[in-house]
């Protein structure tokens, strides 16, 4: 019987200077797409395309990478970002497991609004057969919410940061 856990993270984010730029600013994919995660895990692979290597995890003693493919794509004032595929690097004992992400974020009048779901499905593996269900959900729940929190702050941080930046060059 698989495991299967979610994490949603909803975000409200006041920008006080040059709201007005932010639908612009939205516009440049790539360059939202860095800011949001880890550049050094991030790569291009095609047009709204990108394969990201989330840092390496660690519950119950087993250490997981997941590397997540990623589109993004615009849709009525708003940046999508969605997986496409995911696996587990070095990670040979589950036989199924499947990640989907759903997220979006966008301009509004006093800055920046979005939402993201986390969900994973996986077999349990035989290593971790003396742990229960419900142990392994609620680990499983609080490592994807602590995904969705460091999002969050990004967020907050690093693309502010670059928005800021960004009005400077334009």
């Amino acid at each position: 019987m698989p495991l299967a856990f979610s994490a949603s993270q909803y975000l409200r984010q006041p920008v006080p200077e040059q709201t007005h730029r932010l639908a612009l600013y939205l516009n440049d994919e790539d360059r939202i797409v860095r800011a949001l995660l880890d550049a050094s895990q991030l790569e291009k692979l095609g047009e709204g395309r990108y394969r990201y290597a989330v840092k390496p995890l660690r519950a119950f003693q087993l250490q997981i990478q997941p590397v997540v493919q990623l589109q993004t794509q615009r849709s009525a004032e708003r940046l999508e970002i969605e997986a496409l595929d995911c696996q587990l690097a070095g990670f040979d004992l589950v036989d199924d497991f499947s990640l989907t992400l759903h997220s979006w974020i966008r301009a509004t009048e006093t800055g920046l609004e979005g939402e993201a779901r986390l969900a994973v499905s996986v077999s349990r593996p035989a290593v971790l057969s003396l742990i229960a269900p419900k142990v392994l959900e609620a680990t499983g729940r609080s490592l994807l919410g602590g995904i969705l929190l460091g999002m969050r702050k990004r967020v907050g941080q690093q693309l502010l940061g670059d928005f800021r930046h960004w009005c400077q060059e334009h």
